[in-house]
């Protein structure tokens, strides 16, 4: 498109799809987080007794727990359902950032190892929602993807287009 050329009209607003959000996705880390800390637990236990059943040979793989979370979040977003349980039940969906298809491994591998680099960080990442058009966080910069309602995906056709220059946030 020329740079005097008028951008194409949307039948909406593109912040549509991000709106509500940021509560959304604060509930969706804690539901995670119970998820995970149940999971972690009963792993924890199982492989505990399989240590002592192999006299301690077995012990060291209770060094592995530290990446269960890490595979959780990464293989929840490779699902059909492109998100964790805990943002499913919140009704939101990680999409590529350009096209708004689901994510492909790289990124979503990208955006989980951001997520816990902002964690670590004291969360101070995650403010970057307040500020960024589509409520994008630092790990959704990172990886290309944005979270977003999957109700407002689901409108019908033509319900979203993309604007020029590749992105329905233009």
């Amino acid at each position: 498109m020329f740079a005097g050329s008028p951008a194409p009209q949307t039948q909406f607003d593109p912040r549509d799809l991000t709106r509500g959000t940021i509560l959304r996705r604060i509930v969706a880390f804690v539901l995670d987080g119970i998820v995970l800390l149940i999971a972690i637990k009963l792993l924890a236990a199982l492989l505990f007794v399989f240590g002592i059943v192999t006299l301690g040979l077995g012990m060291p793989l209770l060094g592995l727990l530290p990446v269960v979370p890490v595979l959780y979040n990464w293989l929840s977003l490779l699902t059909g359902l492109s998100a964790t349980p805990g943002q499913a039940m919140m009704g939101l969906v990680v999409r590529r950032f350009d096209d708004l298809g689901p994510p492909g491994g790289l990124a979503a591998l990208v955006w989980v190892i951001g997520f816990y680099v902002s964690v670590a960080l004291s969360g101070l990442p995650f403010l970057l929602a307040l500020f960024t058009t589509g409520r994008r966080t630092a790990h959704d910069l990172a990886s290309g993807l944005i979270v977003v309602r999957a109700r407002a995906l689901t409108r019908g056709p033509g319900f979203w287009h993309m604007r020029a220059g590749g992105s329905p946030y233009a």
